[in-house]
């Protein structure tokens, strides 16, 4: 009853602030300025929201409008089935949808929207329509992490809505309470192991909405109260991470899953929806470019409210931080020991820029993001605001450890699916077996032991076209500045530039332009990079940043193994030799000894399930052990 109670509470404080933003007018968000401010008053930020919510809304039932809304897709209608509107167009769109059913889970979770949306709205022959492709369509369950978050909820929530049926009434066979049960118990595992050792598909630039959207779903529709709780914890651990791992709103590396474009542009991911409806610190782009699965989010979000803490997080930074946390990779199923390799990854965010990394090593085969500093910019849209280095690892036996499906296409089928750059020697994209990392604050060691044989045999460095003051000095440093950050790059073998390519169509590898930054190749095997960053405070000048930089003590070999010692800006001595563990004083990182979360913001004990989240004097306890959720104020 204490949960209904607060349901009742929440939805009675939603109505009131929706009841303010309707009297504010609803623009494109990609035309007005934004603000990086602190919105102090909680209805004001409340009223935003929902704006931002009705900002998405219009749009995109916009774009179908001129067409009498024939051509719409399942967000469209999902939005109008929940505004009332157009409910005889909607009819007719589902009809004529169901005539074609898709398969998987991204047309799972869509047409589970739209049939919760329209149950009391759709005409009896549209909802049949839905409830026969249901029968009748062989539906895939993929083969990632977030594939199976989407067919599990879709599967839960459809069999819910459908209770007591027998197999035949279901395409794979099984009764309503056996779906219900599959797609319940398989959630129940997820949201378990990401609460005691982590999530594998970490700070996902793009798939953060695959696992935001299922949640919020089973947030509003499910019928047990213990499931809608679940999916509150978790919606509010996935944000407060979110919280912790954006540089004003951008997210920033190391990334499980990223994508060409948003690897460079970091303004230009899906998390960068969240940030800017959650949070409001960052633009939106013409189109909502880059927003697409944002959509779906929109039909739902007036339902939940960003804790005050974690929204703290996101904007209200007056110090550096910190954060030392533990993820896990995809899950292996070939050529290893290991089901799902550790990942160690520190965060360490300033006001004007951020370093990130793992470990290093293999994490998900194919979009990876190691390392990288990222610094601020006044509108970061369109903006190349990153420096890190990669060895462009392709290959066969890797796809095959992660992924069970035939072999002869890996590995030049996945650059057809979205993937283009995968197999090119000058992507800027991936991880390695080959790639050792380590951090300490804002300076990265990355060191690379290559087998010769192995097909790109080079490490890429990524350098922006937005660098100013780049300088190839004769010490074999490279220095340049990002917005107010200085940047020092030392490359430890010989290289050369090219230009970086920029793929125009994410589905064909053929079609590709420069983008106007480039990217420093050193063709060979044994090879490493040392960053060190700085804020432009620290110095009067580029030359005295230079200076500084020339006179910390460096010492390196690449044979016969990589191995680097050099004290940083901080005036820590760092020293790594590939294979071994990396060192800070002489002290090895004990990785084994990490936390889930541990740093000024969010704090969690290893296979706990209990994440505290702090932001001054505030605190929000999830206990995924009692199903909790507890506020309090520390004076």
């Amino acid at each position: 009853m204490q949960f209904l109670k607060l349901n009742s509470l929440r939805s009675i404080g939603c109505l009131a602030a929706f009841a303010v933003a309707l009297q504010l007018p609803a623009q494109p968000a990609f035309t007005e300025p934004f603000s990086r401010e602190v919105v102090e008053s909680v209805d004001e930020r409340r009223a935003q929201y929902l704006d931002r919510i009705k900002q998405m809304q219009d749009f995109r039932i916009g774009r179908y409008a001129a067409e009498n809304f024939t051509k719409m897709d399942n967000s469209a209608i999902s939005m109008l089935l929940t505004r009332g509107e157009e409910i005889e167009a909607c009819n007719r769109r589902v009809i004529e949808l169901m005539e074609t059913p898709g398969t998987g889970p991204f047309w799972m979770f869509p047409v589970t929207m739209v049939a919760y949306t329209g149950r009391d709205r759709l005409s009896a022959e549209a909802r049949q329509a839905i409830r026969d492709a249901w029968r009748t369509t062989r539906q895939l369950r993929g083969d990632t992490e977030n594939h199976w978050v989407m067919y599990h909820t879709a599967m839960y929530l459809m069999a819910q809505m459908y209770p007591d049926e027998p197999g035949s009434e279901w395409w794979n066979g099984l009764s309503s309470e056996e779906n219900f049960v599959e797609g319940r118990d398989w959630l129940l595992d997820w949201m378990n192991i990401t609460t005691t050792i982590g999530q594998g598909e970490y700070n996902a630039t793009h798939y953060i909405g695959e696992y935001a959207i299922p949640l919020i779903m089973l947030y509003v529709w499910a019928e047990d109260p213990a499931m809608r709780q679940r999916a509150h914890i978790m919606l509010d651990w996935l944000f407060a991470e979110l919280a912790t791992i954006t540089l004003d709103g951008m997210p920033r590396g190391p990334n499980s899953r990223t994508d060409d474009y948003s690897v460079v542009e970091r303004w230009y991911a899906l998390a960068t929806y969240f940030s800017w409806q959650l949070f409001g610190n960052v633009p939106a782009g013409e189109g909502y470019r880059g927003w697409g699965w944002g959509n779906y989010f929109a039909v739902l979000a007036e339902h939940y409210h960003v804790p005050e803490v974690i929204y703290r997080i996101a904007v209200d930074r007056d110090h550096d931080i910190l954060q030392k946390d533990r993820a896990r990779s995809r899950r292996i199923w070939r050529y290893s020991d290991e089901h799902m390799r550790p990942i160690h990854k520190t965060q360490y965010l300033r006001d004007q820029y951020a370093v990130g990394s793992h470990q290093g090593g293999l994490s998900d085969p194919i979009q990876s993001h190691v390392w990288d500093v990222t610094w601020t910019v006044d509108d970061p849209r369109d903006v190349h605001n990153t420096m890190f280095s990669l060895h462009p690892h392709s290959s066969g036996r890797v796809q095959q450890m992660f992924f069970c499906t035939f072999p002869e296409p890996m590995p030049p089928g996945v650059t057809w699916e979205g993937k283009p750059s995968y197999n090119s020697a000058n992507k800027v994209l991936g991880c390695s077996p080959y790639e050792q990392v380590m951090q300490d604050l804002d300076t990265v060691i990355a060191l690379y032991d290559i087998p010769p044989e192995e097909d790109f045999p080079q490490v890429n460095g990524f350098f922006s076209r937005d660098l100013t003051d780049l300088v190839e000095h004769e010490s074999g440093w490279i220095f340049a500045r990002g917005g107010t950050t200085y940047l020092a790059y030392r490359p430890l073998a010989d290289y050369r530039w090219e230009p970086h390519i920029r793929y125009v169509n994410s589905r064909d590898p053929t079609v590709f332009e420069e983008s106007g930054s480039k990217v420093l190749v050193s063709p060979h095997v044994k090879n490493g990079t040392i960053l060190q960053a700085a804020d432009g405070s620290e110095f009067a000048s580029m030359a005295d940043f230079q200076a500084a930089i020339l006179n910390l003590p460096l010492e390196y070999s690449l044979e016969p193994t990589p191995s680097v010692s050099f004290t940083s800006l901080r005036g820590k001595k760092l020293s790594m030799t590939f294979g071994l563990n990396p060192r800070v004083e002489g002290e090895p990182i004990d990785y084994d000894g990490w936390k889930l979360f541990e740093g000024p913001h969010l704090n969690s004990e290893l296979h706990s399930r209990v994440l505290t989240i702090s932001h001054g004097d505030l605190r929000r306890v999830l206990d995924y052990n009692t199903l909790s959720i507890t506020d309090r104020v520390v004076r």
